[in-house]
């Protein structure tokens, strides 16, 4: 359903009233929102969505310009605050040029410093996805500018918590294995990967970032070569890792990491690896962040739910003002022309203790009442 405001006799641009999943996603400009693999930070009433700025043709999933930002009061309509944070000029040799892959970027917003702290997928210049890094920047304002301050892999010489101390000692290496056999699938989960990047730091690609009740934050990020997530402790400033990390469901070939929280227990919504092409989702639970984590299975439920109804997770929005209220966001990629990625958006529902998805055309967040 669509409203329309007028200035001056003319139309200025939509008003939306409700949410349409896999439809265009006009702004208040009535430009189709551009904010790809996004997360939301909601500060002094205002919901705040971070995403990749794409373009069009073969090459938009480079980061050509750099990170949007929108803002809303309600979350059917988007203001486009424009850059948060914008790449480098090509050939600076900054990380963060022109040319290199930023993907998922997430902001929180620390008490203490005041400080709006942005992390996000870094893929260096001209190295496909070897780099594997994670990078930070920072602004005083929640719409930035943000600026870059260092990419890196973490956790470098540090075992987590959760790991066999006889899996340290073993020695191991991919060459004596044939991947994808059980005796490698056995060595994954045992830390063949985890050993071989613990000197330069564990690998970091999608991830995602969660902040607890007590302001504890959290980085989740899919690791040693996207087969094991690792869910790992950030400092109380926000720009650092403790060191305080653990494995979570090894050699279980997950990415798109998104969390919530919701009576006391920690639920996350994540996908297969299977490129650009959608998969079926997958749940789990757990009573502590760093786990045990407790396999839910698929959260989607009905046509198209074996393959997300053609989305993949990126961030699960907590409502506010409501109760239970939280939305699974997600997107459609379309790698041939980036710029016309589409969002879906749907509202989860607790049934038996465990998240479902179900398909909508259209909803409001009246479905939560």
């Amino acid at each position: 359903m669509l409203l329309y405001l007028t200035v001056m006799g003319g139309v200025l641009a939509q008003k939306n009233t409700a949410f349409k999943p896999g439809e265009i996603w006009e702004d208040t400009e009535g430009t189709h929102i551009n904010a790809h693999g996004g997360g939301i930070l909601f500060h002094e009433g205002v919901y705040y969505w971070f995403g990749e700025h794409k373009t069009a043709g073969r090459g938009g999933n480079r980061a050509n310009v750099g990170v949007g930002c929108y803002s809303s009061t309600d979350l059917y309509n988007w203001k486009n605050e424009g850059i948060a944070l914008a790449v480098h000029e090509e050939g600076s040799g900054s990380d963060i040029e022109k040319g290199s892959v930023i993907e998922r970027p997430k902001v929180i917003y620390n008490e203490k410093t005041k400080q709006f702290v942005m992390w996000f997928h870094l893929e260096l210049k001209g190295q496909g996805y070897d780099a594997a890094r994670t990078a930070l920047a920072v602004s005083d304002h929640p719409t930035g500018p943000y600026v870059f301050k260092k990419s890196l892999r973490p956790n470098a010489g540090v075992w987590p918590v959760n790991f066999n101390e006889e899996w340290k000692k073993k020695t191991v290496t991919e060459s004596e294995l044939e991947a994808w056999s059980d005796e490698w699938k056995k060595e994954v989960a045992e830390g063949l990967f985890i050993r071989r990047d613990f000197e330069g730091g564990q690998m970091s690609r999608d991830m995602g970032l969660f902040v607890d009740d007590d302001g504890k934050a959290y980085h989740i990020h899919a690791a040693e070569e996207n087969l094991t997530l690792h869910i790992s402790e950030l400092t109380d400033d926000y720009l650092d890792f403790t060191g305080k990390w653990a494995v979570m469901e090894p050699a279980g070939h997950n990415e798109a990491p998104a969390i919530f929280k919701h009576e006391g227990r920690y639920y996350m919504i994540a996908s297969g690896c299977t490129g650009w092409d959608p998969n079926a989702a997958r749940s789990f639970v757990s009573d502590d962040m760093l786990g045990p984590w407790e396999p839910l299975g698929n959260p989607a439920v009905g046509e198209d739910a074996d393959l997300t109804f053609y989305s993949q997770s990126t961030f699960i929005l907590p409502v506010q003002g409501k109760e239970a209220a939280f939305i699974f966001m997600a997107d459609r990629w379309t790698p041939q022309n980036p710029i016309d990625g589409r969002y879906v958006w749907l509202p989860i529902t607790m049934e038996g203790g465990k998240p479902i998805l179900r398909w909508k055309d259209e909803w409001k967040l009246d479905v939560f009442e």
